[in-house]
C-alpha cells in the first residue's frame, strides 16, 4: 500500500516567549539562517530604531533599513537597496507593515525572510502574502511564507493595546472565512483543502475560547500561535481563503470607500465576521462572538469605529467587488439596499440585548 504524504510549509524554527528577543543572534547562528551574521535588517521608525539600539552590538554584520509606511514603492526600494550586497537572509523587525515590505523585498531579490514581530496586528506576520498600499488602493502579492518567527511577548506589551485587539478580531474572523469557503464549495465546486480549513478553524476558535485578556501571557501566547497557524493554513491552500471571506470583503470595502477614515483591520474585520455569521442565521454564534469583542475592547456596531449604518449598508453593498470571483455569502444572498439596512438592524438588536 503506498504511503501517501505532503510537505507543508512552514516556518524551520518559530520562538514565542517572554524574553524571546534575548536570544536572537545566536537563533540566527544556531538554526543556520545566517552563520555569518551578513543580515539585512528592515526596522520601523519607531519601536525598530530602539531595538537597533539593543542588538546592533550583537549583530556586527549586519546593515540597518530604515522603512517608512506599508507601501509597494517601499518594498521595491529596499530590495534595491539590498540587491547585490550578498546578505544570507532579511529581517523584518517591526509590525505589520515592516514585516509586508520586508516579506516583499526579500522575494523579489531571492532571499530568505525572518519575521521578528514587535506587535500582534494581525495574521501577515507568517502569510504567503504582503499587503501593500499602491496606486490603485492596496493589493495582495503572494510571497514566500517566513523561513523563522520570532515573537517576544515582552516586546508585544510595550506595544499600544490597540494591536492586539486588532490580531483577536482578525483571528476569530477565520471562524466566519472558513464558514464562507465551505459555503462556496457546496454551491459552487470551488475546492476546500481540508487541512487548511482545520487550522484556521481552530487558530479561530482557541482565541474565542479563551478565558484571559489582552495582557495575560498565556493568551498573548494562544493569539500568537492562531496567527502563526493563520498564515501556515494560508500556504497550505496556497491563498488566503482560510482567512479571508465576507469579513475582509466589508474590511476592504471601508478602506476603499473611506480611506482616511477606516479603523484598524482587526476591528473592521471582526465587525464584519459577526454580521456574516449572523447573515447566516447563526445567532447564537454571533451574539458569542459580539460578547467576545466586546470583551477584549473592540467595536462590534458601525458607530463604533465611527461610520452610520447608512455607510455599514454602502460598505457591505460594495464589498463584493473588492475580491471579483470569491464567493461569500454576500454573494449567495445577494442583498439588496433595503434587505442589508434591515438585516443590520436585526444584527444590532442581536449584539446589543
Amino acid at each position: 500500500m503506498p504511503v501517501l504524504t505532503r510537505l507543508i510549509p512552514s516556518p524551520v524554527v518559530v520562538v514565542i516567549g517572554a524574553g524571546a528577543l534575548d536570544g536572537l543572534a545566536g537563533l540566527l547562528a544556531d538554526q543556520r539562517v545566517s552563520s555569518s551574521g551578513k543580515l539585512a535588517i528592515a526596522i520601523s521608525g519607531g519601536s525598530g530604531l530602539r531595538l537597533r539600539d539593543r542588538f546592533a552590538a550583537e549583530l556586527p554584520g549586519a546593515d540597518w533599513y530604515p522603512v517608512e509606511g506599508g507601501t509597494l514603492d517601499t518594498a521595491v526600494r529596499l530590495a534595491d537597496a539590498m540587491r547585490g550586497k550578498r546578505y544570507e537572509a532579511v529581517v523584518g523587525l517591526g509590525g505589520g507593515k515592516i514585516i509586508d515590505v520586508t516579506k516583499y523585498a526579500a522575494a523579489r531579490v531571492g532571499l530568505p525572510m525572518v519575521a521578528v514581530a514587535t506587535n500582534l496586528s494581525h495574521d501577515g506576520i507568517c502569510s504567503p502574502v504582503s499587503t501593500l498600499d499602491n496606486d490603485n488602493g492596496r493589493g495582495s502579492y503572494g510571497v514566500p511564507s517566513p523561513i523563522a518567527l520570532v515573537i517576544d511577548l515582552d516586546v508585544i506589551r510595550e506595544a499600544p493595546i490597540r494591536y492586539v485587539r486588532s490580531g483577536i478580531g482578525d483571528a476569530v474572523s477565520n471562524l466566519s472565512a472558513v464558514a464562507d469557503w465551505e459555503l462556496s464549495h457546496h454551491k459552487t465546486g470551488e475546492p476546500i483543502d481540508g487541512l487548511a480549513a482545520a487550522m484556521a478553524r481552530t487558530a479561530g476558535e482557541s482565541v474565542l475560547r479563551h478565558p484571559g485578556g489582552c495582557g495575560d501571557d498565556d493568551f498573548l501566547t494562544v493569539l500568537s500561535e492562531g496567527l502563526v497557524l493563520t498564515g501556515i493554513a494560508m500556504s497550505i491552500s496556497g491563498d488566503s481563503r482560510p482567512a479571508s471571506g465576507a469579513c475582509h470583503e466589508i474590511c476592504h470595502a471601508f478602506d476603499l470607500l473611506y480611506p482616511r477614515r477606516a479603523a484598524a483591520h482587526g476591528e473592521q474585520v471582526g465587525l464584519g465576521a459577526a454580521f456574516a455569521i449572523h447573515l447566516r442565521g447563526a445567532y447564537d454564534a454571533c451574539a458569542l462572538m459580539a460578547e467576545v469583542l466586546r470583551r477584549h475592547g473592540l467595536p462590534v456596531l458601525a458607530h463604533e469605529i465611527g461610520f452610520s449604518e447608512e455607510e455599514f449598508v454602502r460598505a457591505v453593498q460594495f464589498a463584493p467587488q473588492t475580491r471579483p470571483g470569491r464567493y461569500t455569502i454576500l454573494e449567495h444572498l445577494a442583498l439588496p439596499t433595503d434587505a442589508i439596512r434591515d438585516a443590520y438592524a436585526d444584527y444590532a438588536k442581536t449584539v446589543t440585548s
